[in-house]
């Protein structure tokens, strides 16, 4: 599985079944936590794009016409392989990502791989929607008769998979596998920051089986890789994870050719405490709440960032979260009792910083945190929780990304509502509540394409996506081989 590049940690891009040496040579990607370069990824230039796409192209004939049984024995082989190579894989992409390691072996590697067996599973499910027979009447189009019909899914042809650095490879994953079980090919450029594993899924994918050009891995550190993939008119389909800025260039780049887009972007989660919360709900919410401190210091576009209170149980609940803050270890990500580790880069902890000094100076509270932890090295920003806001302070309408949690009174339902759904985002919100056919009856209020009512668990058969400016389309369960395949009606005269 190594990399056949010059050096032991240069990697080369994943093009038609095996490793090719960037043409523009190689970028530095460093690890948040030690800020020592890890690996030296491929810089693309736009040839080795079209080098991917056109490999792709030659695949995704073959590879569509495969039947479904073989499909599913594939991911389910890579889902085997890649918890094979763990010892091999974690640390790899523990280094790149600054994740710590409980998050990393527990929810990275082996999420990817149960994304793979679902979508060996999903390879098999029905394609084909038989519709009930029409008697026609003659017409000067055609003879009059029964019409039998049937809408099937059918592949796009080559998809564009454009992923975020927050989770590479779980992201990856829950893109490759359904494209391909739907018999897509996949031209993947993962985010600049951490694409050194969703490289090494290309070696792991041929070993299982899946045809040269079938999948092929293209890295760059800037914006001109993704465009390029975008703007060729090989691609059929384009799936973005990222942020809602980068997502409306995508969109607006390809609806130039009309090609299909699948977008998860940005989000602003609420998490709406109501006033009947009793003891046990209330533990609940201030838990669902600290993950965005203590899951991936923050970097989650389903975080719950605002946590909306009702004003008789709003002191409690700062306090509540006040200590779950002040509880966590801040530290080294491999240092097993570290709960709170790097941002992923230096630009993005200098944003958070600049949001948080915003809101200081705009006059709300800063409970916890809002200082720079004494770490070195390291892009450390410390949990930091902000009482007092008012909904129009940058800090309660934007995406921060980070380990800031941003609380805010309310009064009355309306209120509440009024305030969640007054950001542009729409992805993920939470209702905690005692009386949960209330909280049922607020969720449908609530302009969000996820709403968790007592939980921040999620089911992995809902279909996935946002309102708003969080994106476009729906993936997860049976609805990511919606989202990775076109209906074609057939219709025949019995």
């Amino acid at each position: 599985m190594t990399p056949a590049t010059p050096a032991a940690t240069a990697y080369g891009h994943w093009i038609g079944g095996t490793w090719c040496t960037p043409e523009k040579g190689h970028y530095p990607v460093v690890n948040p936590a030690t800020e020592e370069v890890v690996g030296e990824a491929p810089e693309a230039a736009p040839a080795e794009v079209a080098d991917a796409v056109t490999a792709a192209q030659a695949a995704q004939d073959g590879w569509s016409r495969t039947a479904p049984r073989e499909r599913a024995a594939v991911l389910d082989r890579m889902a085997e392989l890649i918890l094979e190579h763990k010892e091999e894989l974690v640390p790899l992409l523990q280094a790149e990502t600054g994740a710590t390691l409980r998050v990393t072996s527990a929810m990275q590697l082996p999420t990817a791989a149960e994304r793979f067996r679902r979508y060996a599973r999903g390879a098999l499910e029905p394609d084909t929607v038989p519709l009930a027979p029409r008697p026609v009447a003659a017409s000067p189009l055609a003879p009059g008769g029964l019409l039998g019909a049937v809408a099937v899914r059918r592949p796009v042809g080559v998809i564009g998979c454009i992923t975020s650095y927050n989770f590479p490879v779980v992201n990856l994953a829950g893109k490759v596998a359904p494209a391909l079980a739907m018999g897509n090919t996949v031209v993947a450029k993962p985010a600049p920051q951490d694409p050194l594993c969703c490289l090494l899924l290309g070696p792991l994918l041929r070993e299982a089986g899946l045809p040269d050009g079938a999948f092929n891995v293209v890295t760059g550190s800037g914006p001109a890789a993704g465009e390029a993939l975008v703007a060729h008119p090989g691609v059929g389909m384009v799936s973005f994870t990222g942020s809602t800025a980068v997502g409306k260039k995508i969109a607006e780049a390809a609806g130039r050719s009309m090609k299909r887009t699948l977008m998860e972007l940005g989000g602003k989660g609420a998490a709406i405490v109501l006033g009947d919360a009793d003891g046990a709900v209330l533990r609940s919410a201030i838990g669902a709440v600290g993950s965005v401190w203590s899951f991936h210091s923050g970097q989650i576009c389903t975080a719950p960032a605002r946590v909306l209170v009702q004003r008789a149980l709003y002191e409690r609940v700062v306090a509540g979260l006040q200590r779950y803050a002040e509880s966590l270890t801040v530290g080294s990500p491999v240092d097993n009792s570290t709960v709170v580790g790097p941002l992923i880069s230096a630009a993005q902890r200098d944003r958070v910083e600049a949001y948080i000094a915003g809101a200081r100076a705009q006059g709300a509270r800063i409970v916890v945190g809002g200082t720079r932890p004494d770490l070195r090295p390291g892009f450390y920003v410390g949990p930091t929780l902000i009482a007092d806001a008012t909904p129009d302070m940058a800090v309660a309408r934007e995406e921060i990304f980070g380990p800031v949690v941003v609380a805010l009174p309310f009064d009355d339902e309306d209120e509440a509502v009024h305030i969640a759904n007054g950001t542009p985002y729409g992805l993920h919100d939470y209702v905690f509540g005692s009386d949960t056919a209330r909280a049922w009856a607020l969720a449908a209020r609530l302009t969000s394409g996820n709403v968790a009512i007592n939980t921040a668990q999620r089911h992995p058969e809902t279909p996935f996506g946002g309102f708003k400016e969080s994106g476009i389309g729906r993936d997860g369960g049976s609805f990511g081989l919606h989202a990775y395949s076109e209906l074609q009606s057939v219709v025949w005269s019995s």
